[in-house]
């Protein structure tokens, strides 16, 4: 073969490494790029959606909804519209709290509720069912205990009681009811025998 045979071949390597050559030469090298400071800019967004928190036995555990939610690229957090964490505890009655809006940490371990919050209990086992209410919720999703430090109102059968703050722990069924506690507690609810 002569060299004008290879003549095409030898022209469109030399092109072909120039182009490479010009081009690694012009873009920037990864390691002199600063790294982007990230923002509390919304990175996501989702309309309808659902996390479920599985137990170790792969049963429901925790389940969040919201009608719309934004995630921030900084902090991780969830901005959401009219959530609801629903707990299920195999042998006690399940627990769902809701919110106008809410605040639900990167890891989903902490959710809070604002506005129009609420906290009900189903009933069960000669429990009456149990409702609060309140402005804000804290709710601490992998401890089941819920909180306020705004001031609460707690409607449980025909009970009524008012208060400057609460802790609910939902494992325990204990509540501690904080500041200038105001009640009136349902004559039916204070025989011998009734539950707690």
């Amino acid at each position: 073969m002569n060299l004008l045979q290879w003549l095409p071949v030898l022209a469109m390597a030399a092109i072909a490494g120039g182009t490479y050559w010009l081009l690694q030469a012009n873009l920037p090298s990864l390691a002199h790029q600063a790294a982007r400071p990230k923002t509390h800019t919304p990175d996501y967004f989702a309309d309808h959606f659902s996390i479920t928190t599985l137990d170790e036995t792969g049963q429901t555990q925790y389940r969040i909804n919201a009608t719309k939610m934004t995630h921030y690229e900084d902090d991780d957090n969830i901005d959401a519209v009219l959530p609801s964490i629903r707990s299920f505890t195999p042998g006690k009655p399940d627990v769902t709290s809701y919110g106008d809006t809410g605040v639900i940490k990167g890891d989903g371990s902490i959710v809070d509720l604002y506005g129009n919050a609420k906290v009900l209990r189903d009933p069960g086992a000669g429990d009456p069912a149990m409702a609060a209410y309140s402005e804000h919720f804290h709710v601490l999703v992998n401890d089941d205990i819920v909180e306020t430090e705004k001031p609460v109102k707690l409607v449980r059968g025909q009970s009524l009681t008012t208060a400057n703050g609460m802790i609910y722990n939902n494992v325990t069924r204990e509540m501690r009811l904080l500041g200038q506690v105001r009640g009136q507690i349902a004559a039916s609810e204070t025989l011998p025998g009734s539950s707690k």
